[in-house]
């Protein structure tokens, strides 16, 4: 049973009557800024990153902290693969001592520690200030945005330009709920009918997308944006997990062919690569949701993620 805290306490977190999964909104909204008055100012080695190498929504900002070189400024925190029936697990075997955080042993207990009443989703991403101990975010479109933002190098490019920024927001809303929420939706329904209602909404979103890259490299023109680095995560865990584990197989996205070129496209990108760890991200949805794969059998996967695996170990 997935858990949340409620008054700070551990829980099982209620069942939907309808049958369909509902994601919890974040309560944390706080966001990093450039200017020194702000209170979070940009600081390198201030702020510290719980994440998971499984999780899409903390794939985005690692991959933003990849392109941007920021793997030195913001010291992290990662979760196991695994989760337990007390929700996310940290890895002891890779805790980073010098980060200035103590070491706890599960990530719920980072939550209550920053707000002891706390009542709500115990998810990752989570940004925290190491200076307050306040949880700043736990939202992760707001965490690439203000990375991306906030830390500022004239020789990297702007993940969200100005010139491309109506566009790249008009892109994001396009495949937020069909597409990046919408695999959830369909993976976690209880009932025939809230399945049918996500999987035709998921696949009419993905017809979208494909027409879109049939005439763009990437999804807003012609160099990757924000917007790539959050439809990214989606589309690599497709055919390795999703088709199989949340019974998404009408069709993979090896059957589109714009699909399958940006796929690949964007994990050519440099720094891309060493993000992916499809081992680690296979292990955590076969294995952590027993409600949906009670036995725990990890499946030996599709020949067209093989050229993922090659990438990751042409990264190593």
């Amino acid at each position: 049973m997935p858990k949340m805290l409620i008054n700070g306490i551990l829980r099982d977190k209620p069942a939907q009557s309808d049958g369909r999964f509902h994601r919890l909104p974040s309560s944390f909204r706080g966001w990093i800024s450039s200017d020194a008055e702000a209170d979070f100012p940009t600081a390198s080695g201030r702020y510290h990153l719980y994440l998971s190498k499984a999780c899409p929504w903390c794939h985005g900002v690692d991959l933003v902290l990849a392109l941007k070189g920021l793997r030195e400024v913001i010291s992290i925190t990662w979760m196991d693969s695994v989760m337990s029936e007390d929700s996310w697990v940290i890895n002891q075997s890779d805790f980073d001592e010098s980060a200035g955080v103590p070491r706890d042993h599960y990530l719920y207990q980072v939550y209550q520690r920053a707000v002891p009443s706390y009542t709500g989703a115990i998810s990752v991403p989570v940004l925290l200030d190491k200076q307050s101990g306040q949880i700043i975010s736990a939202e992760s479109a707001d965490i690439m945005r203000m990375i991306d933002t906030a830390f500022v190098d004239a020789d990297i490019p702007d993940l969200y330009p100005t010139e491309f920024a109506a566009e790249i927001d008009r892109l994001a809303e396009m495949i937020q709920a069909p597409i990046r929420n919408g695999v959830y939706r369909v993976g976690f329904a209880t009932t025939q009918e809230a399945y049918n209602e996500a999987i035709h909404q998921l696949y009419a979103g993905l017809d979208t997308v494909e027409a879109v890259l049939m005439t763009r490299r990437y999804l807003a023109g012609a160099v990757p944006t924000e917007v790539d680095l959050k439809l990214f995560p989606t589309l690599l865990r497709f055919d390795p997990v999703y088709v199989t584990h949340f019974k998404i197989d009408w069709k993979r996205i090896s059957d589109y062919p714009a699909l399958s070129r940006y796929l690949t496209d964007v994990s050519s990108i440099s720094g891309v690569a060493e993000t992916i760890d499809l081992q680690h991200i296979r292990a955590h949805y076969f294995l952590s949701h027993r409600h949906i794969n009670p036995s725990g059998i990890i499946p030996i996967g599709p020949e067209s993620m093989n050229f993922i695996a090659d990438l990751t170990k042409g990264a190593a």
